[in-house]
């Protein structure tokens, strides 16, 4: 062998690296961008009791726990440390926008309600309408139908049955229908 082969295999050996190393960085550059651009979903994240204007408004003092409960649900934060309070928390997160968050705080003495304080609640039908803002401001459809739509699937019907007629005929020669069952079997078998 000659003696250059063995620095030959060398130099051969550090240029392979250094070509593998630089094409690694290519390829974390080149990496970083693509997950960069591609995000992951997120959900939205609805957590809490959602109180609507509506339900607040049918709230009045002098209620007892039992009547607000019906109204409004069982409260998210019930404290030991404060019996005679309820706090209604409400937070929406969704992707792209600031977390919506609604606070309601009920007060009671000697177990009625006594006031009540907290945000101001969107409607039930304004709080629907903003979870269904997604960017799709398409055209609503009409939920009518016109006669002309309902003759479409109209079907025609059978001739009336005269004395003489083949319908007539037909209807007393096909088997009467199958009368309704007077009693059911038993669900289970009986105990013996």
């Amino acid at each position: 062998m000659s003696p250059t082969s063995p620095r030959a295999l060398r130099l051969a050996t550090v240029l392979t690296a250094c070509v593998m190393a630089s094409a690694c960085g290519t390829f974390d550059n080149v990496s970083n961008r693509l997950v960069g651009s591609i995000a992951p979903y997120k959900v939205e994240v609805v957590q809490g009791n959602f109180v609507a204007r509506e339900q607040v408004e049918a709230i009045k003092p002098g209620m007892n726990r039992q009547q607000v409960r019906d109204i409004l649900g069982t409260p998210l934060v019930s404290s030991v440390f404060h019996a005679d309070r309820w706090d209604y928390v409400f937070t929406l997160k969704r992707q792209g926008l600031e977390p919506q968050q609604r606070k309601l705080a009920v007060f009671f003495r000697n177990n009625l309600l006594e006031r009540f304080e907290g945000d101001e609640m969107p409607s039930e039908a304004e709080f629907v309408a903003s979870l269904g803002r997604k960017g799709k401001a398409g055209k609503v459809p009409e939920l009518e139908a016109s006669e002309e739509a309902l003759k479409q699937f109209s079907t025609p019907r059978p001739p009336a049955a005269g004395p003489g007629s083949t319908a007539a005929l037909d209807a007393a020669q096909a088997p009467a229908a199958a009368a309704p069952a007077a009693s059911y079997p038993p669900l289970e078998e009986p105990a013996r």
